[in-house]
């Protein structure tokens, strides 16, 4: 028998990820809100990997309660990710997997583009995403990560803003109101480049995200949380000293 994998979170997401794991012969030991992770750890203390599979707004409390035989193991696929989430706790070099495949309740899974995946476990998702027919890249270096991370936080981020005020698709938003996407993406960049201390090329940074906009031109702009991440993408930016304009003239047309 393979070894096992600690999934934290099995919710929509977690349990596609489950179901790879099954299909490669890995056991898989959920973990939830009421599960004592350090008596578990003393059960499973070398599994082959930990994935954390929470929502947003759990990662951190996850991140600090992690029993410590687990750390080396984890995997980490939150959306706006970014290494200073991981590194205040201690982890090092853990696999972390950007995830462009949608799951919702009632609904198959929906890929966008391939997710490009780093780290000691990153063969192991991608066989395991593999055998659902969920395509997933291996990344060669901790530079390529940053930059598929910042991708993904620039898509999420750039039309959940954006959607607040144009609704539609990702494809309307791009054809009908380029320039004020495009303006937002900028400052969308800013404050990532705020957060990660280091500088990126911002047109190659929407070139990636208009490849995503290409595998699902359908895709809504705005979800429920546009709210939220607007509010505190003007966090950081008041943060990081950043002007933001566009995404202050979002806000003040809230109601």
């Amino acid at each position: 028998m393979k070894s096992p994998v600690v999934l934290v979170g099995i919710g929509e997401m977690g349990s596609v990820f489950a179901r790879g794991l099954l299909r490669t012969g890995h056991p898989v030991y959920p973990v939830n809100r009421n599960t004592d992770m350090a008596a578990t750890a003393k059960i499973l203390p070398s599994p082959e990997l930990v994935l954390v599979a929470v929502a947003e707004n759990d990662l951190h409390n996850v991140l600090e309660q992690l029993p410590t035989a687990w750390h080396a193991r984890i995997a980490l696929l939150q959306n706006e990710l970014l290494p200073g989430d991981w590194q205040q706790y201690g982890y090092t070099h853990p696999t972390v997997i950007s995830v462009w495949f949608e799951k919702k309740k009632g609904q198959d899974v929906k890929v966008l583009i391939p997710s490009p995946v780093y780290g000691p476990g990153a063969g192991l998702l991608q066989t395991s995403l593999g055998s659902l027919n969920i395509p997933a890249r291996i990344l060669a270096s901790e530079d390529e990560l940053l930059f598929e991370l910042v991708v993904k936080n620039v898509y999420i981020v750039t039309t959940n803003c954006a959607g607040l005020v144009t609704g539609g698709t990702v494809s309307e938003l791009w054809s009908g109101h380029r320039e004020f996407g495009e303006a937002v993406a900028h400052e969308v960049v800013q404050i990532q480049e705020s957060l990660t201390g280091r500088q990126f090329q911002a047109d190659d940074l929407i070139s990636a995200m208009l490849k995503a906009f290409a595998g699902d031109p359908d895709h809504a702009c705005m979800g429920r949380s546009a709210p939220a991440r607007l509010k505190r993408a003007l966090q950081q930016a008041d943060a990081a000293g950043l002007a933001v304009p566009r995404l202050r003239a979002i806000a003040a047309q809230q109601p």
